[in-house]
């Protein structure tokens, strides 16, 4: 099958953004008050029941899409239960009609990940690693609150531990990603991938497109931390 052609991304923004930090801050300040959607909850519930009395690690695959990657890291992490989520019923459908690849080891659900992510902190699931793969990227500068990282779910992204790992096409948000951890107090690496097998229909895009993919990587769980 022929990849379509993608265009690059365009901005009117050059480099990470002038209210970064500000941003940042200020919700790493603050606790969400919003309330938790019903069929999140049920979701999590039935990825509670999935996992039963698993007590072995658990690894995130948020805003998973098809859940290519998802049935992907189950290969590469077979030590592990992975858990794909997505807030879409069609992409959700597609993966076990297209990317079941037979790897028991992973469930792909729908569910809002924003909230999602706060019942993993409240329930203290021990999240070995968390990848957040080819994310909407909001280009405009005046969506940067739309961005993970300038979003107030970023506080319990990094609650929720263990090893992350962020893809873009776009530089500037890898660079930012890297910025509001350091922000955070969490060290980070971020670098050029050379991508040789795709972990996404995106990724895949990208790649034949010949464009360029980056990642930012953290150990969340580490102790050095900014005063």
């Amino acid at each position: 099958m022929t990849e379509s052609i993608s265009r690059s991304i365009t901005s009117n923004q050059k480099g990470p953004h002038d209210k970064l930090y500000e941003t940042v801050t200020k919700h790493l300040e603050t606790t969400s008050q919003k309330p938790i959607q019903d069929h999140t909850l049920e979701a999590f519930n039935d990825v509670t029941e999935w996992l039963a009395d698993w007590d072995g690690p658990i690894v995130l695959d948020s805003c998973c899409g098809v859940g290519e990657s998802t049935a992907s890291l189950a290969s590469r992490h077979q030590e592990a239960k992975v858990v794909g989520l997505d807030k879409s019923a069609v992409r959700i459908n597609k993966h076990e009609q297209n990317y079941h690849l037979g790897t028991e080891n992973h469930s792909v659900i729908r569910a809002d990940v924003i909230d999602f992510w706060r019942l993993v902190v409240d329930n203290n699931w021990p999240v070995s690693h968390h990848y957040l793969l080819y994310p909407n990227p909001y280009p405009k500068s005046a969506h940067l609150k739309r961005r993970w990282h300038g979003s107030a779910a970023f506080a319990d992204l990094i609650k929720i531990g263990g090893r992350l790992e962020v893809r873009s096409n776009w530089q500037t948000y890898i660079e930012e990603f890297s910025l509001a951890l350091k922000y955070a107090g969490l060290e980070s690496r971020w670098e050029q991938l050379n991508v040789t097998q795709p972990m996404t229909p995106f990724e895949r895009k990208y790649t034949a497109s010949g464009q360029n993919c980056w990642s930012v990587k953290a150990d969340l769980n580490s102790e050095v931390r900014a005063s």
